[in-house]
């Protein structure tokens, strides 16, 4: 029992100091099958509960609690929409791991060197879409450093590359050009 109650508090922990406090990072996520050789995305994130900023590739995105904002530099281009719920699940991993808490098995083990603690997510139902969500968390700081989502034959990998705390200064929120075309897609 108490090993479920530190496991609890591990993660609690973490997903409140989420919602309390503008984690910002570098980060690389790779996407990797079986049969492909794996791909590799790097990007920038600043978040501070749901809401985030992120570049990756030639695009720009933030979610400031009631609008998405996505920019297209290629095309100058940028869509306002109020997301679902589902897509701000799949665009933010630890949204994601605060949704599967409830319908998840949950186990942890420190790492070797013991610096880090490994929080293991199982769905209770296979049909779910994923076989586990693996979280790796620096015990020092309750940092996030790396996310690992197993789909079937496909793997997900997010690492962060020197994640901290910050002030919050960013707004999250992207602003057109003069010239940048807005596409409003709320409701």
């Amino acid at each position: 029992m108490s090993t479920l109650l530190t496991i609890l508090t591990i993660l609690s922990s973490f997903l409140t100091n989420l919602e309390t406090k503008t984690l910002q990072s570098d980060f690389t996520i790779t996407v990797a099958e079986e049969v492909n050789a794996p791909m590799n995305f790097p990007g920038e994130i600043i978040m501070q509960g749901n809401k985030f900023r992120l570049e990756m590739m030639e695009i720009e995105a933030a979610y400031d609690g009631k609008t998405m904002y996505m920019y297209s530099s290629e095309t100058d281009e940028l869509t306002l929409s109020n997301p679902t719920e589902q897509e701000l699940l799949e665009a933010n991993p630890f949204l994601y791991a605060k949704a599967l808490v409830d319908v998840c098995n949950i186990s942890e083990k420190a790492s070797q060197d013991g610096s880090q603690t490994i929080v293991t997510l199982t769905p209770k139902d296979q049909t779910i879409g994923i076989n586990r969500f693996t979280l790796h968390v620096r015990n020092e700081d309750l940092m996030p450093l790396k996310v690992e989502i197993k789909e079937g034959k496909k793997t997900s990998t997010l690492k962060m590359k020197e994640p901290k705390f910050v002030t919050p200064q960013n707004e999250f929120v992207l602003k057109p050009g003069k010239d940048t075309y807005v596409n409003d897609m709320r409701l």
